[in-house]
C-alpha cells in the first residue's frame, strides 16, 4: 500500500508530517522535498503543487484563496498579498492543501517576509553592557568638567581681589566736611518756584471761525452775549456718583435713585403690603427705583438719603414715607422741562444764525452797491 500511495503521485508529503517508523525504514525516500529544504518558500510550494498534479484553479477552489495570491506565493512576490494576517492564513491553507507542514510553512514565510510594522530591537543586554562599560569614564569626565569650571571661577575671583591700600589724599579739604563747594555758592541759592514750561508737543486747539456762533447762536468774541448765555443757563446740579453697591432696577429702566449719606435703613412697600426692598444701606450705597410701580418709600431719617432725578441731585427726602409715584412724576416733569429748554435754545440758536446770515447778506449787498456807485460816479 505504501508503494501504491507513493506511485500515485497525487499527494505531496512533507517530512514534518511523516511518522518516524516510515522514515527509519531502509527503503524510505522522500517523494517531495520538505518545505524547509527548498531554496525559497515559493519554490517549495510550486514543487509540491507539481507533484500533487493539481492546478492553481483547483487549489484555489479547495482553499478558497484567489489564484493570483497563490501565484504570488509561488513567485515570492509578497507585495501583492493583502495584510499580514490574511497572508499568513493563505500560506497555512495552501500548505495544508498540498499536505505540507503548515507551521513550518508559516514560520518560513515570516522569515522571508518580515513584518515592517514591528521596529527592529537591539539584542537584549547589549546596550546595558555598553552603558556599564563606559559609565565610569563618563562619570570621571563629568567630574573633571565640573572641577575645571569651579577652579576657573575661583581663580578669577582670587586674581581680582586686591589688598586694601591707604588713600593717596593727605588731608581732607575743609569744604568737604562743611558740605560746600568753592565757587558754587551763587548757583546754590533757592528762589521762588517758577511755572512749568508750556508743553510744546501738543498743538494749540484750532477753533473754526463762526462755528461756535453757528451751533449755539452766541458769538464767542462778544462779552455781552457770553454773559447773557451764562445768566439764562440753568444751574448745574450735582450728578449721581456711585460710591458703593447699587440695588434695584437697571440704570436704563430707572429715573429715581436714592443714595445713602450714612448707614440707614430703606424699606420699600408695595400697595398690598408686600416688601419690595428692605436693607440697611451703607454710606454710598444706592437703590434705583423702578418706573411704573406703586410703592411707598419708608426711611427712619430723611436727611440720610439724597434723591437723584434723571441723574441730577434733587435734594433730600421730604418725609419719612414718600410715595414712589411722586418721585417718578417729578423726574418725568424735570425731563420734559429739560427737553423743552434744549429745544428752545436750539430754535433760538437757529433763528439767531438765520438772522446773522441775512444781516451778512444785506451788508454784503450794500457794500457791493456802494462800490458800484463809487465806480459809476468816478
Amino acid at each position: 500500500m505504501r508503494a501504491t500511495s507513493m506511485g500515485s503521485g497525487r499527494m505531496a508529503l512533507d517530512t514534518g508530517n511523516t511518522p518516524d517508523e516510515f522514515r527509519d525504514h531502509p527503503d524510505w525516500k522522500d517523494v517531495v522535498p520538505s518545505v524547509t529544504d527548498a531554496p525559497t518558500l515559493g519554490e517549495g510550494l510550486r514543487i509540491a503543487r507539481n507533484h500533487s498534479g493539481r492546478s492553481l484553479a483547483e487549489l484555489s477552489s479547495i482553499t478558497r484563496v484567489p489564484a493570483r495570491y497563490l501565484t504570488a506565493l509561488e513567485q515570492n512576490d509578497f507585495s501583492v498579498l493583502p495584510n499580514r494576517v490574511f497572508s499568513i492564513g493563505y500560506v497555512r491553507a495552501y500548505a495544508g492543501a498540498l499536505g505540507l507542514d503548515e507551521q513550518l510553512a508559516v514560520e518560513r514565510f515570516k522569515r522571508e517576509s518580515p513584518d515592517p510594522s514591528v521596529p527592529l530591537q537591539p539584542p537584549v543586554g547589549v546596550a546595558f553592557e555598553e552603558v556599564r562599560r563606559y559609565s565610569p569614564r563618563l562619570i570621571a569626565a563629568g567630574l573633571a568638567l565640573v572641577l575645571a569650571v569651579v577652579g576657573w571661577n575661583v581663580f578669577q575671583r582670587v586674581s581680582l581681589m586686591r589688598a586694601p591700600q591707604p588713600s593717596d589724599i593727605a588731608a581732607v579739604p575743609e569744604s568737604w566736611t562743611l558740605g560746600a563747594v568753592p565757587g558754587q555758592a551763587q548757583f546754590m541759592r533757592l528762589t521762588a518756584p517758577r511755572p512749568a514750561p508750556p508743553d510744546q508737543t501738543v498743538p494749540a486747539l484750532y477753533i473754526t471761525p463762526g462755528l461756535e456762533a453757528e451751533l449755539t447762536g452766541i458769538d464767542p468774541a462778544s462779552p455781552e452775549g457770553l454773559a447773557a448765555a451764562a445768566a439764562s443757563a440753568p444751574p448745574v446740579q450735582k450728578a449721581f456718583n456711585p460710591r458703593g453697591a447699587i440695588y434695584g432696577a437697571a440704570a436704563s429702566a430707572s429715573q429715581v435713585v436714592l443714595q445713602a449719606r450714612k448707614s440707614a435703613y430703606l424699606i420699600v412697600r408695595m400697595a398690598d403690603g408686600r416688601v419690595l426692598f428692605a436693607r440697611q444701606l451703607a454710606a454710598g450705597d444706592a437703590w434705583r427705583a423702578p418706573a411704573g410701580v406703586a410703592a411707598t418709600v419708608e426711611v427712619q431719617d430723611t436727611s440720610a438719603f439724597d434723591v437723584y432725578l434723571n441723574g441730577e441731585h434733587g435734594g433730600a427726602l421730604e418725609a419719612v414715607q414718600t410715595p414712589l409715584n411722586q418721585l417718578n412724576l417729578r423726574a418725568q416733569t424735570l425731563a420734559r422741562q429739560a427737553a423743552a429748554a434744549v429745544a428752545a435754545r436750539t430754535e433760538a440758536a437757529r433763528t439767531a444764525a438765520v438772522q446773522a446770515q441775512a444781516q451778512a447778506q444785506l451788508q454784503a449787498s450794500t457794500t457791493v452797491q456802494n462800490v458800484v456807485s463809487g465806480a459809476v460816479g468816478g
